[in-house]
């Protein structure tokens, strides 16, 4: 089969590329988006259309959803397949979604329920997949002295999200807005395996907020469902993620050892040891390996699924030490093959048991290794994908989609 994969540099392309060749297919790529965040869809869909018609392929594929490629699909009756890692994500909302030409699946299974009754016929859920060839040659052909450089007590690897949290684009907001405001972002940071704040936001109260944050999104397709999640998943959740991370990490850094490598200003953790940015493919795999706690502190805006930082730790054969999301009990055993934490108090005590059970420890990196190597990786997903996408000529119904 030939596709055109359309590409924006997000750090799960090249596995997927790699699988695709492994799969035997001819692909051609689009990569001005890599380079030119300022490429614009009128610019995208000139592009598209004169390679599709020059050169004629099997499918369209993208990592995140694209309206404009949907739309040219659409036009040539090509199906479009992407894969939706990220979240928010608002293209999401675009009318282009319920084009009959569409293949998109979502990794997360509270978005795809809210998703998938605007065209269930075309939208499925996916969770996301780990390469555990590349990762595993990065590790072996890597010297002693250079694993070593990279050993850790405790490591994070992301964002303080203190550098992109449109949140703070909040101005002169009426007390009672920042009072409940405020009372939500609290009581949501101590929950974990349910996000909450879009049931407890009405239509007066996005309203208001609406009316106090400069440089909301603009969207053509826009209405009180895009608000809302604009609102919940965008703003406050971008904040909850960045109190999160602040304070975690300043309570752990207190009492353990901890290399947090990242980009993001670490001036309030003082007890942290700042690492700078990790390369994805040559330094994160060492990470995640020597790192004897790998910790995961999943975005809120990421509603229940486990993001790609999981497959990627344990892809790695490291132990991870993660938040509780409500899809984990669907591929791990908590305490055996990861472990979870659901409060700061129990995430410290956990640090602390495993700092001092070596043995245990390494057990659970060894068990999660093994069933991500068994069930989880890039072949076998996208082999489910391409399945789902192209398994006969009409379209798929929604008893055909993953449990």
């Amino acid at each position: 089969m030939r596709l055109l994969f359309y590409r924006y540099g997000s750090i799960c392309e090249p596995d997927i590329i790699a699988t695709f060749q492994e799969f035997g297919f001819d692909i051609t790529e689009i990569t001005v988006e890599i380079t030119n965040k300022n490429f614009t869809p009128e610019e995208g869909v000139r592009l598209v259309g004169q390679t599709l018609q020059d050169h004629p392929h099997d499918f369209v594929f993208s990592i995140n959803f694209y309206p404009f490629l949907a739309e040219v699909c659409n036009i040539l009756h090509l199906r479009y397949l992407c894969w939706i890692v990220d979240s928010p994500l608002l293209e999401l909302y675009s009318p282009a979604l319920l084009h009959p030409w569409n293949r998109v699946f979502l990794f997360d299974r509270t978005l795809y329920e809210e998703i998938a009754p605007r065209n269930p016929a075309c939208v499925f859920y996916l969770p996301l997949a780990a390469n555990i060839t590349q990762k595993q040659q990065t590790i072996a052909a890597s010297s002693a002295q250079k694993r070593l450089h990279f050993h850790s007590d405790i490591s994070f690897v992301g964002s303080l999200y203190s550098e992109k949290c449109p949140y703070r684009q909040l101005t002169n907001p009426p007390a009672y807005l920042e009072g409940y405001l405020s009372g939500l972002i609290e009581a949501q940071r101590n929950v974990y395996g349910y996000y909450f704040i879009d049931e407890l936001l009405d239509d007066e109260m996005v309203s208001l907020f609406k009316a106090h944050i400069t440089d909301f999104p603009s969207l053509p397709y826009a209405d009180a469902q895009t608000d809302l999640a604009v609102v919940s998943q965008y703003y406050i959740a971008s904040k909850i993620t960045s109190l999160e991370r602040e304070r975690l990490l300043g309570a752990l850094s207190e009492r353990f050892s901890v290399d947090l490598y990242t980009g993001s200003d670490t001036s309030s953790l003082p007890a942290i040891h700042p690492k700078g940015f990790a390369k994805t493919m040559t330094e994160m795999p060492l990470i995640f390996h020597e790192s004897r706690i790998n910790l995961n502190m999943t975005a809120k805006s990421i509603r229940s699924a486990l993001p790609l930082r999981i497959w990627d730790i344990l892809g790695c054969a490291g132990f991870l030490l993660t938040n509780y999301q409500s899809e984990i009990p669907a591929y791990f055993s908590a305490g055996e093959e990861l472990e979870t934490y659901g409060s700061e108090d129990e995430l410290l005590e956990k640090c602390a048991y495993y700092l001092e059970h070596e043995s245990r420890r390494a057990e659970i990196a060894a068990a999660g290794f093994e069933k991500v190597q068994r069930y989880h990786t890039y072949p076998l997903r996208l082999g489910e994908l391409m399945e789902l996408a192209f398994s006969n000529e009409t379209l798929p119904q929604t008893d055909s989609h993953r449990p």
